[in-house]
């Protein structure tokens, strides 16, 4: 086997990320290290990294999400305190980097910045989602310059969602009905008058609809089934509530990962000169990305000669004639080329060269049948210079549940199969990007036939002669924490070790616990799929799915993992666990990072998280380890 891939290099921030370019198309941004965190650089476009500006001094949390502004002068960047969410917009002055970074949103606890749009008519300013009163998200402008805030649409009910115009009126309402209904409407700007054009069923849409407004105003993309099983691009005419396909591919669902987390591939690819949508992605073995427009087909043609990765993310100039392409593999982390497409030039920006691609394995798409029959997708990676047969296997459950794992490469997978595990990824129904059937076939399976289709995932990969019956593990973060805490209690034969990480124990308290501003828009998700804390029945219920209801039947070793300020999965949540069984004699370890939320960001907190699961992983299921060699 290839040598142990040392966790520090594995876990650091990586050297080159999140790439975007300047409106003249002469500086590219990203995120690279600084002062012992992430931080937002830019450079000229011919320049290298020797030659850039760390324009960002934050030292105690990496930056993620930064924004270009039309201003040369100034660029944006979102910030929480240790995890805690509390996001703010921060502006800095790229002339004069060193000088402190401006709060433009200073709010009190519980407040928070959700988004913010620099691509707007009115110069020198931004349009930012924020709760200043805690219950509603609303909208303002905010002058750039001089912080100044100006609301713009103050929402009367937190459960509806409204889009705007690059003006900054509000055009298209999406509210829900009683029976947790999507009904779209637009908005007349002169008299404010809605018109109701298109409904759509709820759980079908657990975490909302994709609508995008086109810059003409005739009309919005929809993301919408249209009489298929597979979630298509639609566009919804403003004057007939008209639905007309724009995108679609049998088979393949639009892909709405970035719905959860704007850090994932986007499920489309915006023109930065027009607003215009010119190509989504779908869902599949390998994500594919389907252009629209014609100059965009061209486009992506010659990005996808420079490799055989898939387009993950994508920066051009105002003109759409030079590029910065990021490309997703799965053997070796995102690689970036620029491109010019007056010239046909193009040059590779960057690839991480600490460690050869062959060292590394490959992933592979496979399927299989649930019990019932329904069509599972699932990922296998193999550790490489060993025979894949009876292995001890890690099943990695993904979070949300309302999302999904795709191919690609991550830190955590590559870990694994290094230390010799066969690592298996199953999109269990309730994942998002394989259909209606299989999203809503999860309504009232929790700890149910969702946690069957993990344990027909294990037997299937024991079947094919990959996976030893005698070590197998579960490891999984949020729901993923969750759904291995249903293994070693519902099913607590079955695994030779798990690793809960801010994971829920408690469906009705983690249900409570959530901010007001979520609990509003719970009706299609956590309520049609598992039940109303206020309905005394489904209170039972949600107990009977609940692990630490069945704490007593754990007597598998379990590493627990939490962050101390995660609003999402509160601490008490694993603490939950964690007491009942030191209080039996339960050996369970325990690591509270002090520092972090819902999950953990800093590379430090990291490469402690994971040397943690190595140790457990190897004294139970019998890996390597570093501290064996």
């Amino acid at each position: 086997m290839p040598a142990l891939i040392d966790l520090d290099d594995l876990f650091a921030d990586p050297e080159f990320a999140a790439p975007s370019l300047s409106a003249d198309g002469t500086r590219i941004a990203y995120l690279a290290p600084a002062h012992g965190r992430r931080q937002v650089w830019v450079r000229g476009i011919d320049e290298t990294h020797e030659d850039a500006v760390c324009v960002t001094r934050d030292t105690r949390r990496g930056i993620t999400t930064y924004y270009w502004t039309d201003d040369p002068r100034r660029l944006l960047y979102l910030q929480d305190t240790d995890g805690n969410e509390d996001w703010h917009l921060y502006r800095v002055d790229l002339d004069t980097p060193d000088e402190p970074a401006v709060d433009l949103t200073p709010m009190g606890p519980g407040s928070r910045v959700f988004a913010a749009d620099t691509e707007t008519t009115v110069p020198g300013t931004a349009i930012v989602w924020m709760n200043p009163r805690p219950l509603y998200v609303d909208v303002f402008r905010i002058d750039l310059a001089t912080g100044e805030t100006t609301p713009l649409v103050e929402r009367t009910d937190p459960s509806e969602f409204f889009l705007l115009d690059r003006d900054g009126a509000a055009t298209w309402f999406i509210s829900r009905a009683d029976d947790g209904t999507h009904e779209v409407f637009a908005v007349d700007r002169d008299t404010a008058e809605r018109r109701l054009l298109h409904r759509l069923g709820g759980p079908e849409h657990p975490m909302g609809v994709f609508l995008l407004p086109l810059p003409d105003g005739s009309g919005a993309l929809l993301g919408d089934y249209h009489g298929s099983d597979d979630l298509c691009l639609v566009r919804l005419d403003r004057d007939t509530g008209g639905r007309t396909v724009v995108a679609a591919m049998e088979g393949h669902s639009l892909d709405t990962l970035s719905s959860v987390a704007d850090t994932l591939p986007p499920t489309v690819f915006a023109s930065r000169r027009t607003g215009e949508v010119i190509a989504a992605r779908f869902t599949g073995d390998r994500p594919q990305v389907v252009a629209i427009d014609p100059h965009f087909a061209e486009i992506q043609t010659a990005l996808e000669q420079l490799t055989d990765g898939v387009l993950g993310w994508v920066s051009s100039d105002l003109d759409e004639q030079r590029w910065v392409a990021t490309f997703i593999h799965d053997r070796e982390p995102p690689t970036t080329w620029f491109y010019d497409h007056t010239s046909g030039d193009a040059r590779l920006l960057f690839r991480d060269g600490s460690r050869d691609p062959a060292d590394n394995p490959s992933t592979t798409a496979v399927r299989f049948p649930a019990r019932d029959g329904l069509p599972l997708h699932a990922f296998l990676t193999l550790p490489v210079g060993v025979e894949p047969r009876n292995l001890p296997l890690v099943l990695l459950v993904h979070g949300g549940p309302w999302m999904h794992d795709t191919w690609g490469y991550t830190a955590a997978v590559q870990f694994l199969a290094n230390r010799g595990y066969a690592v298996l990824k199953v999109n269990f129904r309730g994942s998002t990007g394989y259909g209606r059937r299989h999203l809503t076939a999860a309504i009232g399976e929790f700890a149910g036939a969702m946690h069957d289709d993990l344990i027909d995932a294990v037997e299937w990969a024991v079947a094919q002669g990959y996976a030893d019956p005698d070590r197998l593990g579960i490891v999984g973060g949020s729901y993923g924490g969750y759904a291995a805490l249903v293994g070693v209690t519902v099913t607590p034969e079955r695994f030779a070790a798990a690793v809960d990480y801010v994971g829920i124990s408690d469906l009705a308290s983690f249900l409570s616990a959530l901010p007001p501003f979520v609990r509003a828009n719970m009706t299609n998700n956590w309520i049609a799929y598992v039940g109303d804390p206020d309905d005394p029945e489904a209170l039972a219920d949600m107990r009977r799915r609940s692990p630490v209801t069945l704490v007593d039947r754990i007597r598998t070793p379990l590493l627990v993992a939490q962050g101390a300020n995660d609003v999402r999965v509160v601490q008490s949540e694993s603490d939950n666990i964690v007491a009942p069984l030191r209080a039996r004699g339960v050996p369970v370890e325990y690591l509270v990072a002090q520092d972090e939320g819902h999950g953990f960001d800093n590379p430090e907190n990291q490469v402690r998280l994971f040397r943690a699961i190595e140790r457990h992983l190897a004294a139970h299921l019998g890996g390597r380890s570093a501290e064996s060699t």
